[in-house]
């Protein structure tokens, strides 16, 4: 969606913001098509950590949390193709994450975890969500960007080429 979409006044939001950058977007939760996910995160707000872009997925921000659900949600509203301002929510293993492949630091903070909650942002288009060492990836499709995705996609764009060193993601209520 465009930066002059109009918002939804019924449903809810939270804001999806880069610290370092300075940039903020605003997503309406899909209460709708994934509503134990939702409920999930909604309770668990602010959320937030450490940035990464993604290596495989294409145009994706991510950032790797504790498990905050009660229970880890179904996978409802599943997506292995996620689109432009698409909120996603995935659960991985310790082990998933665990390969010298994916970049990670030794003191990365997910390290350890026998479970790892990645929440990402998806800003741009041709997205696919297949590991080389896993296959399919789907994520749930939780949260829509509504507001500030142009503004969003240039600053991880400038976290692709810039890095990600220092830089944080976080998920708020509105």
């Amino acid at each position: 969606m465009t930066d002059s979409a109009p918002r939804d006044r019924s449903a809810r939001h939270i804001e999806v913001s880069l610290a370092k950058r300075g940039v903020t977007c605003t997503a309406r939760l899909l209460d709708d098509r994934a509503p134990i996910t939702c409920e999930a995160v909604w309770n668990a707000l602010p959320l937030g950590g450490d940035v990464y872009h993604a290596k495989y997925a294409r145009n994706e921000i991510y950032t790797l949390l504790s498990p905050f659900a009660p229970a880890e949600p179904p996978l409802e509203n599943p997506t292995i193709t996620p689109i432009p301002g698409d909120l996603c929510y995935f659960t991985f293993t310790d082990t998933q994450l665990g390969t010298k492949s994916y970049g990670y630091e030794e003191n990365a903070g997910h390290r350890g975890r026998r479970q790892v909650i990645d929440l990402a942002l998806f800003y741009e288009r041709n997205n696919l969500l297949i590991n080389g060492d896993a296959g399919w990836v789907p994520g749930i499709v939780w949260g829509a960007v509504v507001d500030g995705l142009d503004r969003m996609a240039e600053a991880c764009q400038d976290l692709w080429r810039a890095g990600a060193l220092g830089e944080s993601l976080t998920f708020r209520r509105v």
